[in-house]
């Protein structure tokens, strides 16, 4: 299991000539699914921003982001922070902010959103916009 702070800033190569191509800036999940669907790569040399499907990375792991592609994908769903957003469930009740995510960096499966009051089971997530994640409320 990996922490979204943890994967931030890991420099990104290229599978084939381990160029290094830029630094993890974010991760974009999917919150119905419970997946990471893209992440966003900050250039080396520039500050332009690359994004890459996730099925474009060959290995996430504690030093860096192996890709087999740099090609952006078609198309781009829209992205939200989840660090530092705040968690509503269903029936409107606040449950504090996003700390942290926890993901599966193989699969790219989110295991659960890290908060000041405990860490929320994946199973809970049901959407993600601007304002808030929104969960499920406790049975």
């Amino acid at each position: 299991m990996m922490l979204f702070s943890e994967a931030r800033g890991l420099p990104v190569l290229t599978l084939t000539e381990a160029e290094e191509v830029g630094a993890l800036r974010s991760l974009t999940v999917d919150a119905v699914s419970g997946v990471v669907t893209h992440v966003r790569v900050r250039g080396r040399h520039s500050r332009k921003e690359t994004v890459l499907a996730w099925g474009a990375l060959h290995a996430v792991g504690p030093d860096a982001v192996l890709v087999r592609t740099t090609a952006e994908p078609a198309e781009v769903p829209p992205h939200h922070e989840l660090p530092g957003l705040r968690i509503l469930t269903e029936t409107g009740d606040t449950l504090g902010t996003v700390q942290d995510v926890a993901f599966e960096p193989e699969t790219g499966r989110v295991e659960a959103v890290v908060t000041a009051h405990g860490d929320l089971p994946a199973d809970r997530l049901l959407g993600l916009g601007d304002y808030a994640l929104v969960v499920r409320a406790a049975a």
